[in-house]
């Protein structure tokens, strides 16, 4: 059943700059309830006071899940380095004994490329290996033996630094994955540190990856 106090939460949490305000306690709460109030009508189907939809403000501003969305804006506000790299190719082999004796040969090989892009992730019965896609006829000879469970090229990845003090704060991938997953894109891969991660996607999607990302430093 819709009811105001669930509709402003809902629409309050479409809009992380007012979800931060609100926590920060700098928004006069009867002058928002006014402005947001038709749209809350809209979505209850009948009118709703101003009255009640700012005592709705007041609950929300007064929860921990919005001072916490002000500790995540605040970190991704300081984000560092953004790094885009296309014409990727992904791997994905099934574990074995020798696999990692194969991944340590294309290591050896790879040695002195430059600007080319190698990253690999390890799971219970399979292991990931992204490369720049002009090595794949690389990869394709050192790893002939293995078992390829699945391989897609035309990817991009995008990198993202991320102050120290993420480790510390629930939610932040959630927010980002969030709001991409908003805009219509799919994510193939993420790979991650304690401090930087990396998201896989179609070629055609990382615009509006990029875009989404580096909006989130502006809320």
């Amino acid at each position: 059943m819709k009811t105001i106090a669930s509709e402003v939460s809902i629409y309050i949490k479409k809009k992380p700059f007012l979800s931060s305000a609100l926590s920060q306690d700098i928004i006069n709460l009867t002058s928002l309830a006014r402005q947001i109030q038709p749209e809350i009508e809209r979505s209850l189907g009948k009118s709703a006071k101003s009255g009640a939809i700012v005592m709705a403000l007041k609950r929300i501003s007064d929860t921990q899940e919005f001072v916490t969305t002000h500790k995540i804006v605040r970190v991704l506000k300081s984000m560092g380095d953004i790094t885009v790299r296309s014409s990727l190719a992904d791997y994905c082999f099934k574990l074995s004994e020798t696999l990692l004796l194969a991944q340590a040969k294309f290591l050896n090989q790879i040695e002195a490329s430059k600007n080319t892009f190698f990253t690999t992730s390890r799971g219970v019965g399979e292991s990931n290996i992204i490369v720049s896609q002009e090595l794949s006829p690389v990869i394709e000879s050192v790893f002939s033996n293995e078992v390829c469970l699945e391989k897609t090229y035309n990817l991009s990845a995008i990198s993202i630094k991320l102050p120290t003090e993420n480790v510390t704060i629930p939610g932040i991938y959630y927010f980002i994955f969030q709001r991409l997953s908003w805009e219509g894109v799919n994510i193939n891969e993420v790979i991650s540190t304690s401090n930087e991660f990396t998201i896989l996607m179609d070629e055609d999607s990382v615009n509006i990856a990029f875009q989404v990302i580096k909006d989130l430093k502006n809320l």
